[in-house]
């Protein structure tokens, strides 16, 4: 593969309009292109999952009944996390894919639809959600925490208006290659949630209710910032002109086909959250929802480089695949993986061996003390499948960054509701091996997810480049 095939034409490509240095970078060298694109975002997705370790650390000092309510919020809140990034990929993708082919008016458009649908859709979800809270969790098992997850869970769904627009406007900033801005926001944010936990938990002696408040309040900082970015300063590669709005038909089938199929794919993972919390429930005790809580937030953080990562790929393959540049799509899928296997191994043996000490840090209260060893093991074993995340995930990326979204859908569901749910219960019913056969079921299923998804992609990546090369070979230029 040589680097002329890599390498992208000038910045006249782009099309018309300001050409930022994000836009500008996306037409390097692919490796160059991947590392700037994922280290702002591996930074500010760590960050940010970090908040939720903090946020957990503070929760955790009042006892496992308040771990195990916010545990029963989370897969809520995941929900809402799903459907604001899927619309967020879905946009993203489809921005990429204008700006590759140099089409900034259609990225233009596609920007201004996706802040509309994101009203939209945040209004229904976020009124639905507070009102029937109660019910909600009295309906999944919350029992004696039903009143403080609805006190935690209402907070939270009356602010997720401003969790869908950060994550939206930080997908269509990464979109252009401006991830220095969408880390400063994440970082920002997460800071100031780190920051005010503790104040109005215990200083303002608001309990559980005061890290919603914390929460809802870091977001909507956040979204001040972005709004002075996108919608006032105006120095965006992307612009938007809200006059004379209508939908399109094409523009929205072109987010849906991507944004349907990601929000379902995240919603996949609430739901595989719902389902391990009812099998735990089976196998065990509310202790076994706190151990599980805890024990997947310092999971979702140990991921969060690679979820950085992924973000590049979606940007990448999006813009290559609109160069119609097969080799760039190609070589970026591969040394991404390479990236994110190495990080992910690396992690995996400091959490193997400080096991002890993160369990320690969120059991320390007398009242969540008792779960410490059960931590433990949770996060001895759950590490296990960290590296084997990356063949999944950023396979997944590269799907979605060509508008192959029902792909990874699939892909997704096979693992998270069929895989992980099916070995859980083998191990701890049929194997009799209670809640550790339970992790070791989530190690099993994702793994084999993970495999068959990147194996997909890799099949899907050879189709392309065997197509161009026909292509090629009709038309009579040099392979």
């Amino acid at each position: 593969m040589n680097n002329e095939k890599l390498v992208g034409g000038d910045v006249q490509a782009i099309g018309p309009g300001k050409a930022t240095s994000g836009m500008k970078s996306m037409l390097g060298d692919p490796k160059k292109v991947i590392i700037k694109l994922a280290l702002p975002m591996m930074l500010g997705m760590s960050v940010q999952t970090l908040y939720n370790l903090v946020d957990t650390f503070w929760v955790s000092g009042l006892g496992a009944d308040a771990l195990a309510a916010v545990g029963f919020v989370f897969p809520f809140f995941f929900v809402i996390i799903a459907l604001s990034n899927g619309l967020g990929v879905g946009a993203g993708s489809a921005i990429s894919r204008r700006l590759g082919a140099g089409d900034k008016k259609g990225a233009d458009n596609v920007a201004v639809h996706t802040m509309m649908l994101m009203l939209l859709i945040s209004a229904v979800f976020t009124i639905t959600l507070f009102t029937y809270a109660e019910q909600l969790f009295a309906f999944i098992g919350a029992g004696k925490t039903t009143a403080m997850a609805t006190s935690y869970g209402r907070i939270i769904f009356a602010g997720s208006v401003l969790l869908f627009f950060t994550n939206v406007a930080n997908a269509i900033l990464r979109s252009e290659g401006d991830t220095r801005r969408a880390m400063n926001a994440m970082i920002f944010g997460s800071v100031l949630n780190i920051v005010l936990d503790p104040i109005f938990i215990y200083h303002l002696d608001m309990g559980v209710s005061g890290a919603a408040w914390a929460t809802v309040v870091s977001m909507g900082v956040t979204a001040v910032m972005m709004s002075s970015w996108l919608f006032f300063k105006k120095d965006t590669y992307l612009s938007f002109d809200f006059k004379d709005f209508s939908f399109e038909r094409e523009i929205l089938r072109d987010i849906f086909r991507v944004g349907i199929p990601a929000s379902v794919q995240q919603t996949a993972m609430a739901l595989m959250m719902l389902v391990m919390n009812v099998i735990i429930i089976a196998a065990s005790n509310t202790d076994g929802v706190a151990v599980y809580t805890v024990g997947w937030r310092v999971a979702t953080i140990a991921l969060a480089p690679l979820i950085g990562i992924s973000t590049a790929v979606v940007t990448m393959t999006g813009f290559s695949y609109g160069e119609g540049s097969y080799d760039k799509l190609s070589f970026s899928h591969l040394y991404s993986m390479k990236m994110g296997v190495l990080v992910e191994t690396a992690i995996a043996v400091l959490t193997f061996i400080f096991a002890p000490q993160i369990a320690y840090v969120f059991t320390m209260s007398e009242s969540a003390s008792h779960i410490t060893d059960d931590l433990i093991l949770f996060l001895r074993i759950i590490c296990i499948f960290y590296p084997t995340v990356s063949l999944g995930m950023l396979s997944s990326s590269l799907f979605q960054g060509v508008g192959k979204g029902l792909n990874s859908l699939i892909a997704t569901i096979l693992r998270a509701i069929i895989f992980v749910p099916l070995f859980a219960i083998i191990f701890a019913f049929n194997l009799e091996m209670g809640l550790t056969g339970i992790w070791w079921g989530m190690v099993v299923g994702n793994t084999m997810g993970s495999i068959f998804i990147f194996v997909w992609a890799r099949a899907y990546v050879a189709k392309l480049l065997r197509t161009r090369v026909r292509t090629e070979t009709a038309s009579g230029l040099p392979d």
